[in-house]
């Protein structure tokens, strides 16, 4: 078992990252990553977008009313062997959240957060935009989740195999978010590699399923259902 490396608050300097480098051979033989997988991540992303936009459309006006700055906010990630995109979310920080252009991740009682921000966070509903960067095939509805250019640059060099994850689309859920809590550490983003390096190599529609099933019950608060499954 590899020595966790003394845990550090990651901020990072903002820092070009090159596009990783795939050996020949080795997408094909991801399972996951397949027509079927892209279509049902469409048809589903689609349905979704249609039916929690109400939600997505009261919570921009909320967060438009009650914090200066835009409800939208977008910020450049990396996708699929390290393509970057735009990403888009609700936005629950104050509009000069970095205003020092340091790239740092909200922490536990972040008092960059704002009062509807906690709310947006909790329940997850600030992620839901996501789903048009599915619809336009930068992400999957499952996978690791996507992180800034500036932050993987600071962590492929303190945590071995971070590229990885980057061998799949990021997701909206996936098999380390529904176990681990956000990362706040390199220690954290250790313990999540764990689980993306696990999907990366064994990702099937069936654990995509499970993954799906399991967030969902992530949200309605029953979280120990599953959990307790996993430790039996």
């Amino acid at each position: 078992m590899e020595t966790l490396q003394r845990a550090q608050p990651l901020s990072a300097p903002v820092i070009r990252v090159k596009a990783l480098t795939i050996p020949p051979g080795v997408l094909p033989t991801l399972r996951v990553e397949h027509n079927s997988k892209e279509l049902i991540d469409t048809l589903l992303a689609a349905v979704l977008f249609v039916t929690l936009s109400p939600v997505i459309i009261a919570s921009l006006i909320l967060v438009r009313l009650t914090s200066r700055g835009p409800s939208i906010y977008s910020q450049t990630r990396l996708g699929r062997g390290g393509v970057p995109f735009i990403i888009y979310k609700i936005r629950t920080m104050r509009q000069d959240a970095e205003k020092d252009g340091q790239a740092r991740w909200a922490t536990a009682n972040d008092n960059r957060i704002t009062f509807i921000g906690k709310i947006l966070r909790a329940t997850h509903i600030d992620e839901l935009p996501q789903l048009w960067n599915v619809l336009r095939g930068e992400m999957s509805l499952v996978g690791p989740r996507p992180e800034r250019p500036e932050i993987i640059e600071r962590l492929r060099k303190v945590v071995p195999h971070y590229d990885d994850r980057l061998l799949v689309k990021p997701g909206l859920t996936g098999l380390a978010q529904i176990h681990l809590p956000p990362d706040e550490t390199t220690e954290d983003v250790q313990r999540k590699l764990v689980y993306d390096r696990f999907y990366t190599r064994r990702a099937s529609f069936s654990l995509d399923l499970r993954i799906l099933a399991c967030t969902a019950l992530k949200l309605l608060g029953l979280r120990r259902l599953y959990q307790r499954n996993r430790t039996r």
